[in-house]
């Protein structure tokens, strides 16, 4: 297949509003696609292509795109693919410009509309509304399998690509087939956001409510003294946790695969803010070093696997019978099941007075859903906050010369793949951060407004606000009253950004919740 071809559907999906035309659209190219282009084509419109990251910065992509274009399309996937692969493999000194000249040496084979495709691929910036659930369904209308079916199996593999193939080769039954499978982590279960214990009391009956703890997410996979630690997007990042492989590696069952959270802990034993605990998360030398500085502990609450007995379609009774059954209690989360609104109101405030963020309620009923934010879980925080995109910043000024301070925040539009800016802060900024975002947004910036720097649209950071408001002044109509940062979420991508949707429903809610909705952290 010609790249133009995939050019043009992305074109189309981006064009429509229509979710039943972008799946038609985006079906009737998936299965135009041969057997050997599936995973490709897939895969490039996601936006993700099958080599990641490329290394390939900003500045490259500029110089690369100055090449003039074809007039006709020539590039058939394949060999994009080819050509990107051997890019992403250079390496060693001068390697940025050998890169440069091979991204070049691709720009000038395309037309001018592949050109700002590939840009987008390459910078991961393919945003043409073909987001992952929508994609879940073309497959399913291609390959003629339920989507049921592509999104459990999306869920067990983490790629979409991956399992187009699968569903190719095998049709349902191969995808029904898949099971979790160790060393391979799936997507984490997450929750939906409740006004009050009230509402998620009605909504769930007797509940599992446990404190909700202000960690990294971490999937641990064990398989004897074989020991794998996953972060929520799926990386590998064993190294930089040795305390929690040692701990993992005490306990009695052979095979384990649980989902909790690791925390830096004060000397007084409560837990260190979020973003402390995240700096063990990206330590690949001096590991000891930073575990003597800033050690981790580690609290679960799910157990998906014990032994022979794969647990993700149990209910949430079973699965943490199974969980008391392989973890100590000083490793578990604190829980207990409630039916009564004060007893979970006292245990809300028990959490609270933990210096922990809130509280998790949980369906007893309810099966693990990787990768679903389905009403089986639910989570209160005391205050409104959002996670959002940093789709600008300006300079600071005053004593926060020479630091980029005031960030332009923005929701995800779920109907376009675009932001949505909802205002500006530089509030709750500590030194700290100002000299980190400074470094980080320099190196995602796009180029100059005025005084404004636009950025590459990819840095999530949670936002705590005291309500929404009515604003003629941003595209939405909506801007966030007197919002701080509370911090930056390194662990989540932009795609799992709050939507705007999600804003507007905060603003019809507005007057009548004594609390808050919480983020989208969990």
């Amino acid at each position: 297949m010609l790249l133009a071809t995939l050019v043009q559907t992305s074109e189309r999906v981006r064009q429509t509003r229509s979710r039943t035309q972008k799946i038609a659209a985006l079906a009737a190219t998936i299965a135009a696609l041969s057997r050997e282009e599936l995973e490709l084509g897939v895969g490039f419109l996601v936006g993700k292509p099958r080599q990641g990251k490329l290394g390939v910065g900003q500045a490259a992509v500029r110089e690369a795109s100055t090449a003039t274009p074809t007039a006709a399309p020539t590039l058939e996937l394949l060999e994009v693919d080819r050509r990107l692969a051997a890019l992403s493999a250079v390496s060693g000194a001068g390697s940025i410009g050998r890169r440069t000249a091979m991204l070049g040496e691709l720009m000038a084979a395309a037309t001018a509309e592949e050109q700002r495709f590939l840009v987008g691929l390459v910078l991961g910036e393919v945003r043409q509304g073909a987001l992952e659930g929508l994609m879940a369904d073309a497959i399913a209308e291609a390959m003629r399998v339920p989507a049921e079916s592509v999104r459990r199996a999306a869920m067990l593999r983490g790629s979409l690509p991956k399992v187009a193939t699968i569903a190719a080769a095998s049709g349902q039954a191969g995808l029904d087939g898949l099971g979790l499978e160790l060393f391979c982590p799936i997507l984490p279960m997450l929750a939906q956001p409740a006004a009050d214990i009230g509402e998620a009391l009605e909504q769930l009956g007797e509940a599992s409510v446990e404190h909700k703890l202000d960690g990294a997410r971490v999937q641990v996979h064990k398989d004897g003294e074989r020991v794998e630690v996953y972060s929520r997007l799926l990386n590998r990042v064993t190294p930089a946790v040795p305390e929690i492989v040692e701990f993992a590696r005490t306990l009695p069952a052979r095979t384990l695969v649980l989902d909790g959270e690791a925390l830096a802990l004060r000397p007084d034993g409560g837990p260190q803010p979020f973003q402390v605990t995240m700096r063990r998360f990206g330590r690949r030398l001096d590991v000891e070093a930073m575990r003597a500085e800033l050690p981790l502990q580690v609290r679960f609450f799910d157990c998906m696997r014990l032994d022979a007995q794969t647990l993700l379609d149990q209910a949430t009774r079973e699965r943490l019978l199974a969980l008391d059954a392989a973890v100590p209690p000083a490793h578990r989360v604190p829980r207990r099941t409630v039916s009564d609104h004060d007893e979970a109101e006292a245990f809300f405030d028990d959490a609270l007075a933990h210096g922990h963020e809130g509280l998790m309620l949980k369906a007893l009923d309810a099966p693990y859903q990787a990768g679903r934010r389905g009403r089986g879980w639910l989570k209160l925080k005391p205050a409104h906050t959002l996670d959002l995109v940093v789709l600008a910043v300006e300079p600071g000024s005053g004593r926060r010369e020479g630091w980029l301070s005031n960030l332009h925040l923005g929701a995800r539009d779920p109907h376009t793949g675009g932001f949505v800016m909802l205002g500006k802060t530089f509030k709750g900024l500590t030194d700290a951060m100002l000299a980190w975002q400074t470094e980080k947004l320099r190196a995602l910036a796009l180029g100059r407004e005025g005084w404004v720097v636009h950025v590459k649209p990819e840095l999530v950071v949670e936002i705590a606000f005291s309500d929404v408001q009515q604003s003629p002044q941003y595209p939405g109509g909506l801007a966030l009253r007197f919002a701080r940062v509370k911090a930056y979420r390194e662990d989540k991508p932009a795609s799992e950004a709050d939507t705007i949707d999600r804003v507007r429903e905060i603003f019809a809610a507005q007057g009548g919740t004594k609390r808050p909705v919480a983020d989208e952290r969990a």
